[in-house]
């Protein structure tokens, strides 16, 4: 009797081990996934793609939903996906961590993609990646000041030194700075990429963050390749960014050709925050019927292309600081040095 006792006794410790693990038919426990964690990866290259990985503790399997009605299933959490709608757009991701029992926990994030139109590519761009001067595959410097044949009568002389241009940690950055040099009274730098790379449509992206200081006048914008040949505004200038320092947040997107330059110029402007404490986008999508400004993919100005003005023919890049003149005014006696930083600017093709 004692041994069947001992039997039964065994078999209800059995019993309550088994119900405290309560292992399910799959051969899992019911410990609930947690610490869910999403990570992306956007692609630069206007191809759409983003690498996604989530991670959770006990978790056999991962469901997207990927913000744009599709859904996939992804069993070690990695997932690259690709989006095909055209332009900037941002998508709320939704990831649901299971485990075998069918407990689950979810989370989500925000991806924001920019895609380029079937059959376009990045063909240019400069990453500011590696520390030191300015890529001279790239660019080349217009060195002087107005006596040079360009300028508004700013108050600054252009170089190449270090004190006035520079790429640190992954951004171009030119400085302007007070001081006499060769007659002016400042310095800054003024990069092109003539004779390096001159393109014709397509679209350009650049992110930057602007300088303070009344005064200041950053410029990214465009002169045609054939200005030597033709002059100015006969060449055609696309003014994809301009600011004033006296005249905060209000972005400047504006073209020049005969007819319509200078004080005259076809242009609008759109104001934004912080302006000159954070990076924003400033892009151009110039096709053969039509070129439009952008600052953040906000419309700032469109202009109808055609024969009759010259915006049909290469194009090179620039990217300056210039002081004071016509157009930024006079200049805060208390400006000692101020910088235009620029994280990449991108070209892309249609």
């Amino acid at each position: 009797m004692y041994r069947n006792m001992n039997i039964i006794i065994a078999g209800m410790y059995l019993l309550i081990a088994a119900g405290c693990s309560k292992s399910n038919d799959n051969g899992g426990t019911d410990t609930a996934p947690g610490q869910l964690t999403i990570s992306s990866t956007v692609s630069a290259d206007g191809s759409g793609s983003v690498s996604f990985e989530a991670k959770a503790n006990n978790t056999t399997s991962y469901f997207y939903e990927l913000g744009n009605g599709e859904t996939a299933t992804a069993p070690d959490g990695k997932l690259t996906y690709q989006y095909s709608k055209p332009g900037t757009n941002t998508y709320v991701v939704t990831v649901k961590a299971s485990n075998e029992a069918g407990q689950s926990i979810t989370k989500s994030t925000q991806v924001t993609v920019s895609v380029t139109p079937s059959g376009s590519g990045l063909i240019w761009s400069d990453e500011f990646d590696n520390n030191g001067a300015p890529d001279p595959a790239k660019w080349v410097y217009d060195i002087g000041n107005g006596a040079n044949g360009w300028g508004n009568n700013e108050l600054q002389y252009y170089t190449n030194r270090s004190e006035n241009v520079s790429v640190q940690n992954g951004v171009l950055k030119i400085t302007a700075r007070k001081e006499n040099f060769s007659g002016s009274n400042f310095t800054s730098t003024r990069l092109k990429s003539k004779g390096k790379f001159e393109f014709k449509y397509g679209r350009v992206e650049a992110s930057a963050k602007l300088p303070t200081g009344v005064g200041t006048w950053p410029a990214i914008w465009m002169l045609g390749a054939n200005i030597d040949a033709v002059g100015w505004p006969a060449c055609g200038e696309i003014d994809i960014m301009e600011h004033l320092g006296r005249d905060l947040n209000n972005i400047y997107g504006t073209f020049h050709y005969p007819g319509r330059s200078g004080g005259n110029a076809d242009g609008n402007t759109r104001v934004i925050q912080n302006a000159t404490t954070a990076f924003h986008k400033y892009s151009l999508d110039w096709k053969p019927d039509v070129i439009r400004i952008y600052v953040d993919d906000q419309l700032i100005h469109s202009l109808n292309n055609s024969a009759s003005v010259p915006f049909n023919h290469d194009f090179f890049l620039l990217i300056n600081l210039a002081i004071g003149g016509n157009f930024a005014g006079a200049v805060d006696p208390a400006l000692e040095n101020a910088s235009l930083e620029v994280d990449y600017i991108r070209v892309y093709r249609d």
